[in-house]
């Protein structure tokens, strides 16, 4: 499920990346019409989203270029210009929907998931197999069923353990303190839950590295936990 972004205001197109990405979707972005244009040209993605108004290349122009070509991937533009006028002048340029800021993301991913099962894009299974699943490098959690493998092996774990894994796997790549690791697991805040932090990263080490060459949790001294190859 591969989406091709292009917005020029860059908290906009961080905001709606994560939370695409948040979603289970793979987001290439552009900053520019002449930008998303080839990449739209060079790859290909399931869905374009689109802002109308940008510098050089405008959102219209896009759509028009992209048409012109022989793209046929669903369009969904975003525009502040919202009268029925300004919504035909998309359509006519081809557009396939019309979404006008600022928007809530719920109503956002409503519309993506909408256009994508319209051109005959299954989103449920999707869905049902991948918004549970967490991978990072050979290791597959399911949050569901409660099942963790490292290397198709199974990895049994404590109640607490998972949580801790669950974390990592979440932020992967991130420095993760001890602070807020006591926090968003355990509850507290208390510098006294440090040493029992340790104890349980230690425990899920033993498990998750202990018996494979390539180590993925890692110590950063003075600051916390990373969870990297």
């Amino acid at each position: 499920m591969q989406i091709l972004l292009i917005e020029d205001e860059p908290k906009t197109i961080q905001s709606l990346k994560k939370g695409l990405e948040e979603s289970n979707f793979t987001v290439d972005i552009a900053y520019d019409g002449e930008m998303g244009l080839q990449l739209a040209s060079q790859n290909s993605y399931q869905l374009i989203v689109t802002d109308l108004i940008m510098p050089g290349m405008n959102g219209l122009e896009l759509c028009r270029q992209l048409r012109k070509m022989g793209n046929e991937t669903p369009i969904l533009m975003l525009t502040a210009l919202n009268s029925t006028e300004d919504k035909i002048t998309g359509f006519d340029a081809g557009a396939d929907d019309y979404l006008s800021k600022p928007f809530d993301f719920k109503e956002f991913l409503a519309r993506v998931k909408a256009l994508l099962k319209r051109s005959g894009i299954q989103t449920s299974n999707f869905e049902a197999t991948n918004l549970h699943l967490l991978k990072f490098a050979d290791i597959e959690m399911n949050v569901k069923s409660h099942l963790v493998h490292r290397g198709g092996q199974l990895i049994n774990l404590t109640a607490k353990e998972f949580q801790l894994l669950e974390y990592f796997l979440k932020n992967q790549g991130k420095v993760i303190s001890k602070a807020e690791i006591a926090e968003k697991i355990w509850e507290i805040e208390d510098e006294q839950s440090f040493n029992l932090i340790e104890v349980y990263v230690n425990y899920l080490r033993k498990k998750i590295d202990k018996n494979f060459d390539k180590k993925l949790i890692h110590t950063q001294f003075g600051i916390g936990y990373i969870l990297r190859e």
